[in-house]
């Protein structure tokens, strides 16, 4: 099955109960999610019929019966499922550890979800592992878990994301795997009406769960491009798409500083990318000094990243971003400046939506639509009323669009209590001895507590 098949034969109103999208390539496989449910929700019907779960949080008593309960309204119901484990076995183990070792340094968050993943099939718990109890496990018993990986290296790697996870208080359970009680409600069918999305990284395909998707429901692969070539032409592709839908375009030059920054890797390259579009603003282009000043300072631990986890609630995120913005040697109190802004963004986003003022809309809108049907309101609500240049409505339609989106994470008083805090914060900076890290990631951890 590829993409286009899928898309033909939702716009004939052929749908399938089951959908599952693997493979390396995230970026493609989070842009055929999108047109995907594009295609299988309307955007009104997204309130009550469209739930989003995150793989490695996912209990599988509580995902199988959302799955098996029907809609409360008429319309479709689709659970999507993100990055999820359940196709994994022991012979995805070696797999698994070379991403934890790829990943630890630049994007520890993104290493934790990996190990989690790796504790959960290996059968190992972290509360084990903790302290010494890693040094326990023998080197028979290490290749006998993980038999394509001699782990002569883990003395370096293991217990620095064991430090990463406890820290923050995650945990994972002995693996007792549940997805044939997964594959028994696939195989008996969904309600009508009922649909499900699959993300994952990679599957074992000998697995019962994948065999009885792959017959009930519709597999997409999406595997690492090969060659250089055929990498940089797939890149322009979904550049240009990026690029055309915000009314802009990419200078020749630039596209090549890009590229250098980037290696034209697909992900990397698209999500520098958007950061560039919101960066120039009203232009309409993006040139080369542009890609200078941007890539390359606006990475993983960059203060965008800092306070998008932040307004995600993504407590790794937020901790690996912080860490990184010291080690370069960012001021505490500039980390601490661009806290406050955000917490104030959400704040007056809060308050807009609390107003009643906004048209009805679901916090997994697109930017697409937030343009079409929200800013045009914000635009005229603005133009009766004087306010200072630097509130929410005179900031950048994406601005705008992420506060908004991510306000409802938070309430009102729960705001107010972060900006006491982060008052309380400068002050202990600024008149006692507390280290100003800890103070900072206290505040982080709690804030970005679920």
């Amino acid at each position: 099955m590829t993409l286009e098949k899928v898309i033909a034969d939702l716009n004939k109103g052929v749908f399938a109960s089951c959908y599952l999208l693997y493979g390396e390539e995230e970026y493609l496989i989070n842009d055929s999610l999108q047109k995907i449910l594009d295609l299988i929700i309307p955007q009104a019907d997204r309130d009550f019929g469209l739930f989003f779960l995150e793989g490695e949080n996912a209990d599988i008593d509580s995902l199988s019966d959302l799955i098996l309960t029907p809609s409360l309204l008429s319309g479709r119901k689709v659970v999507v499922v993100r990055n999820t484990t359940i196709f994994h076995s022991r012979d995805n183990l070696a797999d698994l550890t070379s991403k934890i070792r790829a990943n630890i340094d630049e994007q520890p968050a993104k290493a934790a979800k990996f190990f989690l993943t790796f504790l959960k099939i290996a059968g190992f718990t972290l509360e084990d592992l903790q302290g010494a109890g890693w040094k326990k496990i023998t080197d028979e018993q290490w290749r006998k878990v993980v038999e394509d990986d001699a782990g002569d290296d883990r003395g370096k790697w293991l217990p620095r994301i064991i430090d990463i996870c406890a820290s923050l208080g995650h945990s994972a359970a002995s693996g007792a795997d549940k997805a044939d009680k997964l594959a028994e409600v696939f195989a008996k069918g969904l309600p009508a009406g009922n649909c499900i999305i699959l993300t994952a990284d990679a599957v074992d395909k000998r697995k019962k769960i994948f065999k009885i998707v792959s017959d009930a429901g519709v597999v997409l692969y999406f595997g690492p491009t090969k060659g250089e070539a055929a990498q940089k032409e797939l890149l322009k592709q979904q550049a240009r798409k990026l690029l055309e839908s915000n009314g802009k375009n990419l200078t020749p030059t630039a596209w090549i500083a890009l590229g250098k920054k980037t290696g034209f890797e697909l992900r990397r390259s698209l999500a520098e990318l958007e950061k560039l579009i919101f960066f120039v603003g009203d232009r309409s282009s993006v040139d080369e000094k542009d890609v200078e000043e941007v890539v390359g300072k606006t990475r993983e631990d960059s203060i965008f990243d800092l306070t998008a986890a932040l307004s995600e609630k993504n407590q790794l995120a937020a901790l690996a971003a912080l860490k990184a913005l010291l080690d370069q040697g960012l001021h505490h109190l500039m980390i601490l400046t661009m806290i406050v802004r955000e917490v104030r963004l959400l704040l007056q986003a809060r308050i807009l939506v609390d107003s009643g003022k906004l048209p009805k809309f679901s916090n997994n809108m697109d930017y697409g639509w937030f343009s079409k049907n929200i800013h045009p309101q914000l635009t005229g609500l603005a133009a009766t009323m004087t306010m200072p240049k630097d509130f929410l409505i005179n900031k950048h339609p994406f601005v705008i669009f992420n506060s908004i989106r991510n306000c409802g994470r938070f309430s009102y008083p729960v705001l107010i209590g972060y900006l006491e805090n982060l008052s309380n914060i400068d002050r202990a900076m600024k008149s006692s001895a507390t280290a100003p890290q800890l103070l900072l990631e206290n505040f982080l951890i709690k804030a970005c507590a679920k």
